[in-house]
């Protein structure tokens, strides 16, 4: 198989970087969603693991501060996690089958 020439890497290098940049920017206009108590406390991140918004029912507030922190710590590693799968499905699009370092699937 003949190996690319210099220019032809250049290029293939910028197409990448190109699909990237696109990628990381429809990730930052998705969002998931990570939910505890049953719904009670709800947060919502994007793709770039940024929490973009967090909802509290208000029958949470009576349970006290503890059980409060507990359930946003809860829902925001649910809406981490769901957004890391995110990215992870995004950028699996973009490499060759195989090619996503470990830990990001």
């Amino acid at each position: 198989m003949p190996q690319p020439n210099p220019k032809q890497l250049r290029q293939m290098q910028q197409n990448v970087l190109r699909q990237l940049e696109q990628a990381q920017g429809d990730l930052a206009a998705q969002e998931v969603e990570g939910s505890a108590g049953g719904g009670a406390v709800t947060v919502r991140a994007n793709g770039r693991q940024r929490i973009t918004g967090i909802t509290i029912e208000t029958e949470v507030l009576e349970e006290g501060a503890e059980l409060l922190g507990d359930l946003v710590l809860a829902a925001v590693n649910d809406a981490l996690d769901r957004s890391r799968e995110l990215a992870a499905q995004s950028m699996e699009a973009l490499l060759p089958p195989g090619m996503l370092p470990p830990g990001l699937r």
